[in-house]
């Protein structure tokens, strides 16, 4: 177990300092705690939520340590207490103690940073609590990857396997959060919206399972501006990707030797990775849908990393993993499961994307790390920018990257230098469509999170529709994969008029349409500063 593990994550450690310098005073975190009179603020308080159902048995232990380090009262356990209601209530009683002058806390306010361990899906579910709590100051975020794909954590610098989860380990990562800078992120908005059933239990519909980030809002309510008479509508958001359909690359610690003895010469870019190697391929959602399935029945068997990544492969060669063109029928073609229009600029048009018959997947790409640190974007050549626009995948331009793949085969090319998918497009809005006749069901996923999502029985439509909102902002170590469009002058002169600029312009845009709905995620109701709390007082 030790060896699939990290012990320092990034390229080099950092001096953890003194523990004090992370303690937040108990008062700060309850109310009903005796004050104390401190010299100063510690200069890196941390906030630190985990599942302790990720990581087989990692994510208690990684509990355990941390209330050793840091006491019980900063260290939340994601499954025993929602992050919104830890961190309204501790702004309530920040803006409490700002009101009576309490120098402390407001230090503590500014310099406080969030630690959250879990998979990609509790990573997203902290990004949107944060996101539309909507607080003046919000604190940047850190990941610890303690799931099995892990791309937020690799996006940003923190590594991509579970971490050793001693005294030491933890003190290292610590040191790592205190000099990790801050990097702003775009956050996209996701609107599903399907019939309501006229039969049996549909709250929402019977067999659907929606992943964490639409059950945070659950349906839309009545009074809801998304809201619409007949149909079930449900919200959310993401920060690593949207993905449907089938045959896409996924991480995995598996051998490959079976894909070099089928296809790959001596010396190909394919054997170059046989043996073990971080990456293998699978049919996306569909895979992960089946993997979650079997997780959900037999917890017990999914006990650490490896084992999981191998259950994927597992799963994936049961469903037909290399040869969809022959298992499935040409209607699960994304073309003809459902039409696609994207909006390129914040205010533009609506149009059509001609997609060709031959995709059967697609991704909606924030970051460049899926399926465990494979870039599915790459870099477009001057070629590519000059002709299509296409730009390299910036983590804070406004923009989504749509990639398109055809089969499993197709996505081993990710796996040789500078490979890629089908580049499809570069979107500010993109909208999915689906009419009947297709299929009865497709699969769809948000960042890790897997559900079958069923198709029209009769003449109306599902509609899948991602927006960009806002932005959050991440803890980035070294080396970070991401970039900021502001890394680069040149590409800054491209984007004019996206990234933190275009916040303003973005939430405005289609008032009619969305109002407040498209402002939030779901996640939690924004902060509101309590009726007892004087605001005349409050700086």
């Amino acid at each position: 177990m030790e060896g699939e593990m990290d012990t320092v994550v990034g390229s080099s450690s950092k001096p953890c300092g003194p523990l004090t310098d992370y303690r937040i005073p108990d008062y700060i975190l309850r109310p009903d705690a005796q004050r104390l009179l401190l010299d100063h603020a510690p200069p890196c308080p941390v906030l630190v939520f985990i599942n302790s159902g990720s990581g087989g048995q990692l994510g208690s232990s990684l509990i355990k340590t941390y209330r050793e380090l840091l006491g019980e009262a900063q260290v939340f356990d994601v499954s025993e207490e929602a992050p919104d209601k830890v961190l309204h209530r501790l702004n309530v009683n920040l803006e409490k103690l700002k009101m009576e002058g309490d120098i402390l806390a407001v230090q503590i306010w500014r310099t406080l940073r969030i630690i959250v361990a879990g998979g990609d899906g509790t990573a997203s579910w902290l990004l949107g609590v944060v996101s539309d709590l909507k607080l003046s100051h919000p604190p940047p975020i850190a990941t610890v990857p303690l799931g099995t794909g892990n791309n937020l954590p690799f996006s940003f610098g923190w590594g991509k396997k579970n971490p050793c989860t001693d005294q030491e380990s933890v003190k290292s990562f610590l040191g790592l959060v205190r000099h990790a800078k801050e990097m702003k992120i775009d956050s996209w908005h996701i609107m599903l919206r399907m019939r309501a059933t006229k039969e049996g239990p549909c709250d929402p519909i019977a067999p659907l399972e929606l992943p964490h980030s639409l059950h945070a809002f659950h349906r839309v309510s009545s009074s809801d501006s998304l809201n619409m008479e007949g149909y079930h509508t449900f919200r959310g958001g993401f920060w690593n990707y949207f993905s449907m359909g089938k045959a896409l690359p996924v991480h995995g610690h598996f051998q490959l030797w079976t894909l070099n003895s089928l296809m790959a010469p001596a010396g190909s870019m394919y054997g170059k990775y046989c043996g073990t190697h971080d990456h293998y391929c699978r049919m996306d959602a569909e895979i992960s849908y089946g993997f979650h399935s079997e997780r959900k029945k037999n917890p017990e068997k999914f006990k650490n990393q490896l084992t999981n990544q191998g259950t994927y492969a597992k799963v994936g060669l049961k469903q037909g993993w290399f040869f969809a063109s022959l298992s499935h029928p040409s209607s699960r073609n994304i073309a003809q499961l459902a039409s696609v229009k994207i909006m390129k600029r914040a205010g533009s048009h609506w149009q059509e994307l001609n997609i060709h018959h031959s995709i059967r997947s697609i991704v909606c790409l924030n970051l460049p790390s899926f399926s465990g640190g494979l870039n599915p974007w790459g870099t477009p050549g001057t070629r590519k920018v000059e002709e299509r626009e296409l730009t390299a995948p910036f983590v804070d331009d406004g923009l989504i990257e749509v990639v398109g793949f055809r089969d499993a085969w197709h996505g081993l090319v990710l796996l040789a230098p500078n490979g890629h998918g089908t580049r499809l497009a570069q979107a500010h809005r993109i909208r999915f469509e689906f009419h009947k006749g297709a299929a009865e069901h497709t699969f769809m996923r948000i960042d890790g999170e897997p559900w079958k999502q069923p198709l029209p029985k009769d003449d109306d439509t599902v509609v899948v529709e991602i927006s960009h909102l806002g932005q959050v902002t991440m803890l980035a170590n070294e080396p970070c994969k991401s970039k900021s469009v502001h890394d680069d002058q040149s590409s800054h002169a491209q984007h004019s008029g996206h990234g933190n600029d275009d916040d303003d312009k973005d939430s405005m845009e289609d008032e009619d349409e969305w109002e407040d709905g498209r402002r939030k995620f779901g996640a939690a109701d924004t902060f509101k500063i309590p009726d007892e709390v004087d605001i005349a007082h409050l700086s």
